[in-house]
């Protein structure tokens, strides 16, 4: 193994001389005498084989070898303090790495303006976000793939608390049959074509949520897959109004007018899988995912 032969004390007198001018201004910005950062670059100059620091005036200029050399320093700077950082985290107990399973049912937009967040301030905590959907999200947590869950579903043997709820509506692209029938749309009716529906990411993959039981149906895995579907008149289905929100106001997919649950609501809960036993970064990603997603419900 080699070891520098330079200090890091050393290349810190650098980035200070450079960044606040002087020898002089160093000096007070590292609280230290001017004498102690003379003597680091010094020292500098002394052990590395080219020059470094030229005098011009009262003033220090770096070289040409110096401002390459420097723009290594300040990352190295920048690394030796997140590792400090790293080592604080640590011994407070915060977790290394938490993973979040997340039904595709979640507004990504909401979800990730609360992560940004959660990463602000633990920056050294790694986040695995696993997208899953029906029966797949709960298996992530009773599995223990994940420390916290966003679900429709409480799985038993848990605590959850709602955060808001989802909007569906029944939809098809505008110049679908269904809408020109001009009588209230009734179940039967829907049965006659084809729905699409999203996949269950469980194991058993045994929940089929909103099917009619039509024999005409598409299974996709994402909801976007869905809208997708729907703009090229493959069929209908009933979709988060925020995944339509563009197709709904331009008018390229509308409504269906049904007899019955044209609109639905589903609750979005979050579950805590060890609850109060959970670690400080579990816990503080919970207080963000509840503010944030809640504000913005």
């Amino acid at each position: 193994m080699k070891v520098p032969r330079v200090s890091i004390e050393y290349w810190l007198a650098l980035q200070a001389v450079v960044e606040y001018g002087g020898f002089s201004q160093a000096a007070e910005a590292l609280n230290k005498s001017q004498s102690s950062i003379s003597y680091s670059i010094g020292k500098l100059q002394e052990l590395l084989p080219v020059s470094i620091v030229e005098q011009q005036g009262r003033k220090a200029e770096l070289t040409k070898a110096g401002k390459l050399l420097y723009q290594q320093v300040k990352q190295l700077i920048q690394q030796a303090n997140e590792l400090e950082d790293l080592a604080r985290t640590l011994s407070q107990g915060i977790e290394p790495e938490l993973k979040l399973a997340v039904d595709l049912l979640v507004p990504r937009q909401w979800l990730l303006t609360s992560l940004n967040q959660f990463n602000n301030e633990f920056p050294f905590c790694r986040l695995t976000l696993l997208e899953t959907s029906l029966s797949g999200t709960d298996e992530a947590l009773l599995f223990g793939e994940a420390d916290i869950l966003l679900s429709p579903n409480v799985p038993t043997g848990f605590l959850g608390v709602m955060l808001f709820q989802i909007d569906f509506l029944a939809v098809a692209h505008k110049d679908h049959p269904l809408h020109q029938q001009k009588s209230p749309i009734s179940e039967n009716d829907l049965k006659k074509y084809r729905q699409i529906v999203i996949r269950d990411s469980g194991l058993k993959r045994n929940q089929d949520a909103g099917w009619l039981a039509a024999e005409q149906r598409w299974t996709v895995s994402h909801f976007a897959t869905s809208v997708s579907c729907l703009k090229e008149k493959m069929g209908f289905a009933w979709l988060p109004v925020s995944y339509i929100e563009t197709e709904l106001a331009e008018g390229i997919i509308k409504p269906l007018n049904l007899t019955a649950g044209q609109r639905r609501k589903l609750p979005i809960y979050m579950v805590v899988r060890l609850g109060d036993k959970a670690g400080p970064g579990a816990k503080r990603l919970a207080e963000v995912l509840k503010s944030g997603l809640s504000k913005s419900a």
